[in-house]
């Protein structure tokens, strides 16, 4: 509910999801961190034209700041990718998005029939990685098939998948649960940086494998370094059984397993980068220890590690599903460039800028001012003639 006292926690909120410390926010508002940090803890609320100082640093209008605090249902673990490198105030920034990515997927549920949850039950505690990836495979009908598009397998069997413009070497992507209306919903973030289709569909898979076999509401803080790095390999290695089945994948590599041409050649066929197969063909012992050293280095001389051939030849995947949603309900004219905005602030308690919500769903930015409808508050009606 909007209040007309101004809300710190939604100051902190804001700052948090733009990645700024209490000293670089202050700097941006020209005033003194002590001052930001009064505001966070309404100690003091700020004048009219700080405010407008607030607005424009942060992104959110006006309104963002003047609404009560979020409630969340249960929310889980966030599995990020090489964790132990990411900053504090990377992971909280992450963190939030997916606190409002939440908001968005309550409000496109409301309307539209998403895809039912299709998720296999797997004994992880008596299966090896390989025999949970070949188990997963045959519950979704996958067989041995290469698997084209991991995005679309995922959003097909009821996950809901985003991307996001990280600009983080650290974090390729993460995944986390919440309860959403009295049952687990799931949240796959991809990172839109290295523009690179044959990675994007290892790190799906690899998100993939945190939701199957590993604790949803597990207090990481709790876990060591070393359950820490366990966890990452498990995925690691689930994703690689996955995307690489055994059998047909072994069929194709040991025909020429040291030759890094016919790894690009089964790179079109398997839609996994080289240095993926390379790995896998390792750890199936197709190759020894010295032709897998050999061919890193190779790899490293070639600058491989980088940037392969073939992964400009195409875009990576995208999720389609909450911006085809968004779209649907403009389309069809539940709401208009304007109303869902809206909705969003008085329904969700959520008030943003257009920009924010084509950026959160993966809609090309200038898509809600297509449809957006000419208002006018003036009423003017016909006379009743006797």
């Amino acid at each position: 509910m909007i209040t007309s006292i101004f809300n710190g926690e939604r100051l902190k909120l804001a700052r948090r999801f733009n990645k700024f410390t209490l000293l670089e926010l202050a700097e941006q508002l020209r005033v003194s961190k002590q001052m930001v940090s009064k505001y966070e803890k309404n100690l003091s609320q700020p004048t009219g034209e700080m405010m407008f100082r607030i607005e424009e640093v942060l992104g959110f209008p006006r309104r963002f700041y003047f609404e009560e605090d979020f409630v969340y249902d249960k929310v889980g673990n966030t599995y990020f990718r090489a964790l132990s490198k990411a900053t504090k105030k990377d992971i909280e920034a992450q963190k939030i998005r997916v606190d409002f990515l939440s908001i968005l997927y309550r409000l496109v549920e409301e309307y539209i029939e998403l895809p039912m949850q299709k998720i296999p039950e797997l004994d992880v505690d008596g299966m090896t990685m390989e025999e949970l990836a070949q188990e997963a495979r045959e519950y979704w009908g996958l067989g041995e098939k290469p698997i084209k598009n991991m995005v679309e397998l995922l959003e097909v069997n009821g996950f809901i998948v985003s991307t996001s413009k990280m600009n983080l070497e650290v974090i390729d992507a993460y995944t986390q649960t919440r309860e959403i209306n009295g049952k687990d919903t799931y949240f796959i973030v991809l990172g839109n940086d290295k523009g690179s289709r044959y990675r994007r569909q290892f790190d799906a898979a690899h998100e993939l494998a945190h939701i199957l076999i590993h604790e949803a509401y597990l207090d990481v803080s709790t876990l060591s370094k070393e359950e820490e790095r366990e966890i990452e390999n498990q995925a690691n290695d689930f994703a690689s059984a996955f995307l690489l089945p055994k059998e047909a994948f072994t069929r194709d590599v040991s025909m020429m397993p040291t030759n890094l041409d016919h790894y690009l050649f089964l790179k079109k066929k398997w839609h996994v980068s080289v240095g993926a197969m390379v790995r896998r063909a390792y750890n199936l012992m197709i190759i020894d220890s010295d032709d897998y050293t050999k061919l890193q280095r190779t790899m490293g001389r070639y600058g491989w590690r980088k940037a392969e051939p073939l992964d400009d030849k195409s875009e990576p995947t995208s999720p389609v599903l909450l911006p085809k949603s968004i779209k649907t309900l403009l389309e069809h004219d539940v709401f208009d460039g304007y109303s869902i905005l809206e909705e969003l602030s008085n329904i969700y308690q959520f008030p943003i800028r257009e920009n924010m919500l084509e950026d959160l769903v993966g809609l090309e930015q200038g898509t809600l001012a297509k449809y957006r409808k000419k208002r006018s508050g003036v009423v003017v009606e016909l006379k009743q003639r006797s």
